[in-house]
């Protein structure tokens, strides 16, 4: 089962994730957390890794119709998007496929609202990556 979207884009890490929160945006997510992953790590276990932030977007009327369709969606929500350096001014942006809902609940109703979400995501990584 894939469940994931990925683009690898040409640009410094810092200016990816604010270009990730531009297209997430226009495509009508916010971002309601932000983990850096990278700083967490270094942290609690002294370990080094490249720098990798994981954005908690929602698109509110999506987050609604999914709870309408599945009550404890909440669970899978908010949509998780990566952002994680992988060279110099190279970095992987990934986006759990919301279709994946539709797998793990074995919820079909679901399916209008994962495919609109996974349409809005694909669209806001292919902007970033004509960008």
């Amino acid at each position: 089962m894939s469940y994931g979207i990925s683009i690898t884009v040409e640009r410094p890490f810092d200016q990816a994730v604010s270009a990730v929160r531009d297209v997430l945006a226009n495509q009508g997510f916010g971002i309601l957390t932000e983990i850096d992953l990278a700083a967490t790590l270094q942290k609690k276990l002294g370990v080094e890794m490249p720098p990798q932030v994981i954005l908690g977007a929602c698109n509110p009327p999506l987050a609604h119709q999914a709870l309408q369709a599945e009550e404890s969606i909440g669970l899978l929500l908010p949509c998780n998007v990566t952002v994680r350096a992988i060279g110099r001014d190279q970095v992987v942006v990934e986006a759990l496929d919301p279709r994946a809902m539709i797998d793990i609940t074995g919820n079909a109703r679901l399916a209008p609202v994962a495919d609109e979400a996974t349409g809005r995501l694909r669209a806001a990584l292919s902007e970033l990556e004509s960008a």
